[in-house]
């Protein structure tokens, strides 16, 4: 029998630090009026469990280390999914002085659905696109490859690091302008798709 992650894929959700919008839309998904578990789509609260990392609001300095423990405990081949703009870019919050900027600031991200709130169906696409991704890096699994040369984690930059004091430490993430510091690409205006964008990313529409 042909084996396929995509069958029965189990998703976590962790709200970032959203106005809980796009986390009503992402449980919203989840109802039976748009039933997402009609894809085998299983949500569960142990990243062990989990094939699908679905993440809403920007990461700052508090929940950065958060996102990166749930994100190292999840069990290899995974995805990570960037739900809403605030998730994608920062979004209107980006110059915050506490907002570091998106979810590929903290760890590598699969998959782009922006929305402010980001849309059920928008979010279906997502799981489905990641879906996608992780029978991809299934099949380089079982190739003996490395699955992090597929997706988003393959051209990952590293994101941001934190010092002993729990600040971004100096030339790493942004500023409180929101400016990028050298060597890091700058984070796109609200409602803009991700700068630079790693070409092995999706987008959903």
């Amino acid at each position: 029998m042909d084996h396929k992650m995509s069958r029965s894929p189990w998703v976590i959700h962790y709200d970032g630090s959203s106005c809980n919008g796009c986390d009503i839309e992402v449980l919203a998904s989840l109802t039976p009026l748009f039933d997402a578990e009609r894809f085998g789509v299983v949500n569960t609260g142990n990243p062990k469990h989990a094939d699908i990392f679905l993440v809403t609001g920007s990461v700052n300095a508090q929940n950065l280390p958060v996102v990166r423990q749930i994100y190292n405990q999840m069990l290899e081949p995974k995805c990570v999914v960037a739900c809403g703009i605030c998730a994608c870019s920062g979004g209107v919050f980006r110059d915050a002085y506490n907002v570091i900027g998106g979810v590929d600031r903290a760890i590598p991200v699969d998959v782009y659905a922006p929305g402010c709130a980001i849309r059920p169906e928008t979010v279906i696409d997502a799981i489905v696109e990641a879906c996608g991704i992780l029978d991809q890096k299934e099949a380089v699994m079982r190739a003996g490859g490395d699955p992090l040369t597929v997706g988003g984690a393959a051209t990952w930059d590293g994101g941001v690091e934190l010092g002993e004091d729990g600040f971004v430490t100096a030339g790493a993430g942004t500023d409180g302008a929101g400016d990028a510091h050298a060597g890091k690409p700058a984070a796109p205006a609200a409602g803009d798709a991700p700068a630079e964008t790693p070409a092995a990313a999706k987008e959903v529409e």
